[in-house]
């Protein structure tokens, strides 16, 4: 059987008919698992686990083993294409992702080369055939890829001052990285990626017109590059943009098959406005994992309710789960998803 028509996460973001809503959660191998943390001590730092292939597949599969999730997502970072350019990630202490390189100049983005991916990022390619061999086809793995503005804005020191000062540098530099992440994304799905999802963490900060311009742009060049079909089975693409619910309506000119949802926005009014051209993924606030069940009960329910009786929609959080949240609310949002959404189909 397909993977089409035995996984329920696949089939709902395909808008096909499900028995109960799906659930996974952004950043749900990370952080907040004390499994997780032993892990990174052991091994000496983020990029050390994510750079090694048995290593992230450990970690891919971490939270299934506590919760019954409907789908995993490859244990990575959205920043590994730049650094498979040169650009020389690293991790300081307290302050998230560095590179040693930045891009300032004309010269920095017209020595970038273009990774291979079989060459420069087999280590995540590696990751996905050894996470899928354990998964044995029983739930379905996501892979990823950081959308080229929200890749530029980590790699230039500011990127909305380029955007406004050298805005055709940008361009050269986003049309690269949108180059590199067809390349990187098509290479997942070869390597056994069931979906794929393209996060736009920081389009939001930008205006209407530069959105367009600059990620959404973008984003379509990637989106008409991939290979949305392996061995038979359709391969759902996801895009989603932080803070852009504004925009839905214009993210349907990439044909996505699922828009994602941050809990800026309301579910069911989502719904209403996209009109089953793409399924939904979303939303609940993960601050809210800091309550207790019964507050993320209630949220649930609310989150259910608004969507309604419709397919296509994978239950998740608006944004990935804060790192120190107690490991029982996670159990709690999963249960209650679980629980409270069989009325909602059939």
């Amino acid at each position: 059987m397909s993977a089409e028509t035995s996984h329920r996460l696949i089939k709902a973001f395909l808008r096909q008919p499900v028995d109960r809503t799906p659930v996974w959660l952004m950043r749900q191998a990370g952080r907040y698992l004390p499994e997780y943390r032993q892990l990174r001590e052991k091994m000496g730092g983020f990029l050390a686990m994510a750079k090694n292939p048995e290593i992230a597949a450990e970690i891919t599969l971490q939270p299934l083993k506590r919760f019954p999730l409907d789908g995993a997502i490859i244990f990575s970072d959205i920043l590994m294409i730049p650094d498979a350019m040169g650009l020389g990630l690293y991790f300081a202490e307290n302050e998230g992702p560095k590179f040693k390189h930045m891009i300032q100049h004309e010269k920095d983005v017209s020595t970038l080369v273009i990774p291979e991916p079989e060459e420069k990022l087999n280590y995540v390619l590696d990751a996905i055939k050894i996470t899928q061999k354990s998964l044995e086809n029983k739930i379905p793995l996501i892979g990823f890829a950081g959308s080229p503005w929200t890749v530029a804005t980590y790699v230039i020191s500011d990127a909305k001052k380029m955007l406004f000062q050298a805005p055709e540098l940008l361009h050269r530099l986003l049309d690269k990285l949108a180059e590199s992440t067809v390349k990187y994304l098509n290479a997942q799905i070869s390597a056994g990626a069931d979906a794929i999802m393209l996060f736009d963490t920081w389009g939001g900060l930008l205006t209407t017109r530069d959105y367009h311009d600059f990620s959404l742009k973008y984003a379509k060049k990637i989106f008409s590059g991939l290979q949305r079909e392996h061995k038979g089975k359709k391969i759902p693409c996801i895009f989603f943009t932080k803070q852009g619910g504004q925009w839905l309506e214009d993210m349907l000119s990439i044909q996505p098959d699922v828009l994602g949802l941050d809990w800026t926005v309301n579910i069911g009014e989502a719904r209403e406005k996209i009109n089953q051209r793409a399924a939904l993924q979303g939303n609940l606030d993960p601050m809210l994992l800091y309550s207790n069940p019964k507050r993320i009960q209630a949220e649930v329910e609310f989150i259910l309710n608004a969507y309604g009786k419709y397919s296509g929609h994978a239950f998740n959080l608006g944004h990935g789960i804060p790192k120190d949240v107690p490991v029982e609310n996670v159990a709690a949002l999963v249960d209650a998803v679980h629980s409270l959404s069989a009325k909602y189909h059939g």
